[in-house]
């Protein structure tokens, strides 16, 4: 999905914005708590208020749901200012991302925006705010660990560009991959990842690979100093304090389809019996 036309002089995904103070957004110390697979943080993303143009408040902590929240509450309202849509109210924009209407405006109020009464919430300012707050106004180099099917799919989306993630490099295990050119990046060895990670300054790594080898590639991101693991393997694995890791287990959620699925199958039959 492309963003829409900003005014002049807003914040984009793609160009550089001012850097949060150190320490500025934290979920727990590492984004799991240190758990295993992604766990619940031990503390909560802290935001500078003042960062967003509100001089004079404490620091606002954003639950880890929130930020959850915010990527749909963009996805809505990209969509609302490629209709060039103005305002939306916080009514719309939870029909839009499948919330309350309650749950949006105190979700929008930790980013310090309360909307207007009768009016609504302006879509290109809260564009900028989430933007921010979910540092989408920098770029961060990504590698791909695992080009396979999946590897292939992941390198050639064009999505993640277009919201500040570059995919700066590909890396496999298996050398007969190397070499081969992928969404225009040559696929190097594995065992290059550490001058990778220095060269590009990786902050994210993405494991794609079999179940087998994702807590050794996982180890390797670590080691070599990547901070933030998205993890496509269908595989439990742990990382230190200090590293953020995420899950997307597709299997996982065509089960939980299924079991849906099932319901609608059999309790109709069960009505009958």
């Amino acid at each position: 999905m492309q963003d829409p036309k900003r005014e002049e002089g807003s914040p984009s995904p793609g160009r550089k914005a001012p850097a949060w103070p150190a320490g500025a957004l934290s979920a727990g110390q590492n984004g799991n708590g240190g758990a295993p697979n992604g766990g619940v943080p031990l503390l909560d993303a802290v935001l500078p208020a003042a960062a967003l143009g509100s001089p004079g408040r404490n620091p606002r902590r954003i639950p880890e749901a929130t930020v959850a929240r915010l990527p749909v509450y963009l996805r809505s309202l990209l969509e609302m200012a490629d209709a060039h849509i103005v305002t939306i109210s916080s009514e719309r924009l939870a029909e839009m991302a499948g919330v309350n209407a309650a749950k949006v405006r105190k979700d929008l109020s930790y980013l310090g925006s309360y909307g207007t009464r009768g009016v609504g919430y302006d879509v290109q300012f809260l564009l900028v705010q989430i933007n921010r707050v979910l540092g989408l106004t920098q770029d961060w180099p990504v590698v791909i660990v695992g080009i396979g099917n999946l590897g292939h799919a992941l390198a050639n989306y064009k999505g993640f560009s277009a919201r500040g993630f570059r995919i700066a490099a590909l890396v496999d295990a298996d050398r007969s991959k190397v070499g081969e050119i992928v969404a225009d990046l040559p696929v190097r060895h594995l065992d290059e990842l550490p001058a990778i990670a220095a060269e590009q300054t990786i902050a994210i790594g993405i494991v794609a690979t079999p179940a087998s080898s994702a807590q050794e590639v996982a180890d390797q991101l670590v080691a070599a100093g990547v901070t933030s693991i998205l993890n496509f393997a269908p595989a439990v694995i742990a990382v230190p304090r200090g590293v953020s890791l995420r899950k997307v287990d597709l299997s996982i959620e065509l089960q939980i389809l299924s079991f849906y699925q099932q319901l609608r199958v059999v309790a109709p039959r069960v009505a009958e019996a």
